[in-house]
């Protein structure tokens, strides 16, 4: 299965992304967006792993797990990526303080001696609003996520992690939990 470890999101939060997306969509531009439901802070990007591989992600999962307590994060502000001159990735920032920068970073630990190499990029917290696919109408879905930059969306208390699916479809990908671990 195509997999990555997340933090998935509270009902109320969800709604308030696909809230926010409803608005960036009304600019009518080339974007997959996500889709309800779908939305999730990625920790950790895994790929294709087979059923060994699996039991072995779920065990450091729960090794990680109890290392960690539960923490607030808060979703805040918009942004682009790799910038909104040439954006590929609309997001929403989120921002947790150091707990979430620690326990991310003890999952690529883990995970790395597991055989999922550590990622180049720092970590960079956010959740994707979507995926631009063409140049049309881009300049308005810009300029309405430009009026939401400083724009707090509320907060909750990561309390899990999870092991999800990614099942590509030709409309977007739809997720999955498989496994799921309480924090401290």
């Amino acid at each position: 299965m195509r997999a990555f470890i997340a933090i998935d999101l509270e009902p109320g939060l969800k709604t308030g992304v696909q809230d926010l997306i409803r608005k960036l969509e009304a600019a009518r531009a080339d974007v997959r967006w996500t889709k309800p439901g779908g939305s999730h802070l990625t920790l950790k990007f895994l790929g294709w792993i087979d059923d060994e591989k699996i039991a072995r992600v779920k065990a450091v999962l729960g090794e990680v797990a109890g290392r960690h307590k539960a923490f607030a994060l808060r979703l805040q502000g918009t942004g682009a990526f790799p910038s909104e001159r040439s954006p590929r990735v609309l997001w929403i920032g989120v921002s947790a303080g150091s707990e979430l920068a620690a326990l991310q970073g003890d999952l690529e630990a883990e995970l790395d001696g597991e055989g999922f190499p550590g990622e180049e990029r720092a970590f960079n917290p956010h959740l994707t609003l979507g995926r631009v696919k063409g140049r049309d109408r881009l300049e308005k879905v810009m300029a309405e996520l430009e009026k939401h930059r400083e724009d707090d969306l509320g907060g909750m208390t990561a309390r899990k992690i999870a092991l999800f699916e990614s099942r590509l479809r030709p409309d977007g990908a739809e997720y999955h939990i498989v496994d799921e671990v309480a924090l401290g």
